[in-house]
């Protein structure tokens, strides 16, 4: 039975109760059946992803039942395994603790010295005959668990072979049900000594009640529980605490006048010509009008005939099987709104459809609006289908991939080009960083040398002035005036140079901090300037790559895998039903809240359609 995570996957159990005539659902390849559709439909999709191993090949990214294939072929092999060699090797697996690798390279090497020894030959010589693929399948077929490896019981005693544990497994290993189980680890904080037990249960309450103890650890310890690694596949996700409130999800709209097996069909053919519109030369219509026009029973309606004559026209100019038809009945290449009939009516003969067929006679004679709304659709579907095969609609869509591809190596590199440009900012903030640091060390160092040598100078001048105050005091008074007065003036200009030295400083400390404030302005204003033009450039390419379009895909999927459209030329949400067969819609900007809102970001799929609904949602409305 194939693996899910490393670990066999329980199958279904049968109803209970089943009554011959009732109605069940029944997956083919495991043969489990179910009374609901839904539980079906997402056991059906769990086994369609490449979620599951093969338990014979260890093969990974496999559908169930791909698996189930790989293990089939595997076993086929396995039991054309030479029946001399089952036993030998079987008691070499039995409770062997190698990994699987290393214990077929040493069964391999052992029973080729063995063979070499019966036959007499070199031991490189030799060959098995069977290879180390089959011979690790057989071990995984043959064992229920590895490391160590154990035999099934049913295959242990056909072959006499002892399922005892050796001694030195049984102090980590042990017989539960009937199958080895490794004894589980305790934790250093679970290992709680007798004495501290003993201590614990007897302590006494204020009241002389004794207090029931257990362990804290422990119990934190049972409460704890693995913890699950989110987004995981959505069938799988529990309710929890930690949820937050979920909105109710809004019930769908599904007043389509069509019939509910068509609204997939509508959207199709719709879409085909409103986004290629300019290769059609047609003029875009809403979807309401499409409808409203498909339903009505006039057979002259401008948006029905030049939806077909537009497809038409493309049909002739590419020069194919039907300009040679309408050529051998010699029409004119001029599609009118009133010939418009008569050429869709070539086009049915020429395609042969045996169902379509029947209809070339009420078109012929102008009662299309009479037809009935599969026929219609069918023939659009086939119009749709015909135009898409011709050369001007593959050169269209061509030239559509290369911009695409084009627009795409711009977005890269100029992402590539930011981020160059953020670790060069980066590096060269750090660097400024760096030098004023540096700086900043360097003037306080000059500082206490320059206070150094000032004290030092101060204190020259102040033995000059005792000299010259003594030289003063023993002079004649006239002589002190002047000297006096020289002094003064001398001093007098010292201070106007020392002042006007301080003024210039401190205004070019004025001009300085002017300028480097003027100069961040500058760059701060620039470097917002560039932001808003990268943000600007980013959507500007967004678009581009919108306007190529090629084809238009599924926002994404729900839980129940219903998929979700979205047309940019229509204001609402469509949701399609995993098997196709029911459609609806939601067209108002509080039922996508309310949708949105319920979705559950802990799976796969609702994590990713949010995702894309949150992206597009101010495109929404």
């Amino acid at each position: 039975m194939p693996l899910y995570k490393r670990k066999p996957f329980p199958l279904a159990e049968r109803p209970k109760d089943l009554k011959p005539q009732e109605r069940v659902f029944q997956v083919r390849f495991t043969k489990e059946i179910f009374r609901d559709y839904g539980e079906y439909l997402n056991r059906i999709n769990l086994y369609r992803q490449r979620i599951w191993t093969c338990k014979v090949t260890a093969k990974t990214n496999l559908t169930f039942e791909e698996a189930l294939v790989s293990e089939k072929h595997a076993t086929e092999k396995v039991q054309r395994f030479p029946k001399e060699l089952v036993v030998p090797v079987l008691r070499d697996v039995q409770f062997s603790m190698l990994t699987l690798k290393d214990l077929a390279n040493k069964i391999a090497t052992k029973l080729q010295e063995q063979l070499s020894e019966v036959n007499g030959e070199d031991l490189v010589r030799k060959k098995l005959p069977f290879t180390r693929e089959v011979l690790k399948s057989f071990i995984r077929e043959s064992t229920y668990r590895s490391v160590p490896w154990v035999l099934h019981d049913k295959l242990a005693s056909k072959y006499g072979i002892s399922t005892d544990p050796p001694e030195e497994l049984r102090c980590n290993f042990s017989f539960q049900d009937g199958r080895v189980v490794r004894n589980r680890k305790r934790n250093r904080k679970e290992e709680v000594s007798k004495e501290e037990l003993r201590k614990c249960k007897s302590k006494k309450m204020e009241n002389g009640k004794s207090e029931p103890w257990i362990p804290g650890e422990i119990a934190e310890d049972k409460l704890k529980k693995e913890p699950i690694k989110y987004p995981i596949d959505d069938i799988l996700v529990q309710p929890a605490s930690d949820d937050p409130v979920f909105t109710e999800r809004p019930s769908l709209s599904r007043d389509f006048q069509i019939p509910m097996d068509c609204v997939g069909d509508l959207l199709m053919i719709w879409d085909f010509c409103s986004s290629f519109s300019r290769l059609l030369h047609l003029w875009p219509f809403s979807l309401e009008d499409f409808e409203h026009a498909l339903c009505h029973k006039d057979s002259n309606l401008i948006v029905i005939a030049e939806s077909h004559s537009a497809i038409l026209r493309l049909l002739i100019k590419d020069d194919g099987n039907y300009t040679t038809s309408i050529q051998k009945k010699k029409r004119k290449p001029k599609i009118t709104l009133v010939t418009w009939a008569e050429y869709l009516c070539d086009f049915l003969e020429m395609i042969g459809d045996a169902d379509l067929s029947n209809y070339i006679t009420t078109v012929r004679r102008g009662h299309y609006g009479l037809l009935d709304i599969h026929a219609k659709l069918g023939i659009f579907r086939e119009l749709v289908a015909q135009a898409l095969t011709t050369n001007l609609m593959r050169e269209k869509l061509d030239e559509c991939i290369e911009q695409r591809q084009e627009l795409a190596a711009t977005r890269r590199g100029e992402a590539l080009e930011e981020g160059r440009q953020r670790r060069e900012d980066k590096e060269l903030r750090k660097a400024e960083y760096d030098g004023k640091e540096i700086k900043g060390r360097s003037l306080k160092s000059v500082e206490n040398s320059s206070n150094s040598f000032e004290n030092g100078n101060h204190s020259r001048q102040n033995g000059d002035v005792a000299d010259k105050w003594n030289k003063n005091a023993l002079s004649p008074r006239g002589k002190h005036a002047v000297t006096n007065r020289k002094q003064a003036d001398t001093l007098k200009k010292s201070n106007g140079k020392q002042h006007n030295m301080d003024a210039k400083a401190a205004l070019e400390n004025v001009k300085d901090s002017s300028k480097k404030g003027v100069q961040k302005l500058v760059r701060d204003d620039g470097k917002e300037a560039m932001e808003r033009s990268t943000e600007q450039r980013k959507e500007y390419l967004e678009r581009e790559m919108e306007k190529k379009i090629i084809r238009t895909n599924s926002l994404g999927k729900d839980r129940y895998h219903n998929r979700y459209w979205f047309f940019k030329r229509d204001g609402r949400i469509f949701i399609e039903s995993s098997d196709s067969a029911q459609w609806g819609y939601y067209s108002t900007k509080e039922e996508l809240d309310a949708f949105v809102g319920s979705l559950n970001r802990k799976g796969e799929r609702e994590r990713a359609l949010k995702k894309q609904l949150e992206k597009y949602y101010d495109k929404i409305w």
